[in-house]
């Protein structure tokens, strides 16, 4: 009996997928160092560089789906990969000490915004490609393994970052973020194409209303996840207590593990119950980290916290999957990471002026409750399906 190829060949994107990636997770932290040390530029400035790129990601959801839909997800996510080498090149000109730091600051903010296009193709038209591949009835396993891949690089590209700009500045942080999309170009080379599918195309917002609930509940579920980016360390800087560093560690082991051992899930059993317990297993580690009287129990809960987060977006998106016909799916996928893009972006300021008024320990409150809010959605999306009720 022939084996199926597919498996592999997922294994083969998420793999180009990683090593790309650290196009994106490379410069986060590095480059809110290197900026604040030009002449009279500042955080907002930094913090400005790094967020525009999501800032583009967002706009750009809908044409990068419409472009999947309409060549196919391979050539969507290979266009994607080359924008992240065109984008890390125009970058390294910023690192040109030539320049004035106008000059260097406005090269660098080109640069990120085609980065931010450049993830919307490459994500969307991976998750095209690899459902093309495994086929819609294991969705599942693709999203979650194009979410590993992309916290992955995350996990590793901060540190990493650091050191390559440390050692030798940004000229050698945006070569090397350069050179790795090139290795993922030449990884998925082989790869084969999927089909295309015919099929008429109803306006963006018609498509955002057909998968609006999925969308709320995991918009929801990033304020929990960009709350604890952000501020747990300032967390337990604030009270005093050891191991700040090690709280992310937590989160991000938690979270790949989760999308390793429970990848399959929703495939297997629904989307809605994995992403309803998922977000109950969220909300407990953010209620955890809110009231925790010591380190250790800020801990556990960042442990559940990146468990509950890790199979929210690939649970969900299981069911836009099953909501849209085949032709549609792709802008589908854009607008449904749309959602969660809103909430990453929206969360920063909201938690932080909380956070200037409240208390670090309030951002968690935050937390727990949308998360909360995303379990009385999936029940009710439970309900609904259970009692044949039309949405």
């Amino acid at each position: 009996m022939k084996s199926d190829p597919a498996p592999q060949l997922l294994v083969r994107l998420a793999t180009a997928l990683f090593l790309s990636y650290m196009a994106v997770a490379l410069p986060l932290a590095a480059l809110p160092v290197a900026i604040v040390h030009w002449p009279g530029y500042g955080n907002g400035l930094a913090g400005l560089a790094v967020g525009i790129a999501f800032f583009s990601t967002i706009l750009s959801r809908n044409h990068a789906g419409a472009y999947a839909d309409m060549k196919g997800g391979r050539p969507c996510m290979r266009a994607g990969l080359a924008l992240y080498v065109m984008a890390s090149m125009t970058c390294l000109m910023a690192g040109l000490a030539l320049l004035p730091p106008a000059a260097r600051y406005g090269i660098l903010i080109v640069g990120r915004l085609l980065l931010g296009v450049g993830e919307s193709l490459t994500i969307v038209g991976m998750l095209g490609w690899g459902i093309g591949l495994m086929g819609h009835e294991r969705a599942g396993r693709v999203l979650a393994w194009t979410g590993g891949a992309m916290y992955g690089a995350f996990a590793a590209g901060g540190p990493v970052g650091l050191l390559l700009y440390e050692y030798g500045g940004i000229t050698a942080l945006m070569a090397v973020s350069a050179l790795l999309p090139l290795l993922g170009l030449a990884l998925v080379q082989g790869v084969p194409a999927t089909p295309t599918h015919a099929g008429g195309r109803p306006p963006f917002w018609r498509i955002l209303g057909t998968i609006r609930w999925q969308g709320m509940a995991v918009a929801l579920q990033g304020v929990g996840f960009a709350a604890l980016g952000a501020f747990l360390p300032l967390r337990f800087i604030h009270a005093h207590w050891p191991y700040a560093g090690l709280g992310l560690t937590c989160f991000g082991v938690a979270f790949v593990a989760g999308r390793i051992i429970c990848g399959h899930l929703p495939d297997r059993i629904g989307g809605l119950k994995v992403a309803m317990f998922s977000l109950m297993i969220e909300a407990a580690g953010q209620y955890l980290i809110w009231c925790a009287p010591g380190p250790l129990p800020a801990l556990a809960g960042a442990v559940l916290t990146g468990a509950g987060c890790s199979m929210v977006y690939p649970a969900l998106g299981v069911e836009v999957v099953r909501l849209v016909p085949p032709h549609m799916r792709g802008t589908a996928l854009g607008g449904f990471a749309a959602f969660q893009d809103l909430a990453y972006g929206a969360t920063g300021p909201l938690a932080g002026l909380l956070a200037d008024r409240f208390g670090y320990d309030i951002v968690f409150l935050l937390g727990g409750l949308c998360a909360t809010g995303g379990v009385a959605i999936i029940l009710a999306r439970l309900t609904t399906h259970c009692t044949g009720t039309t949405p």
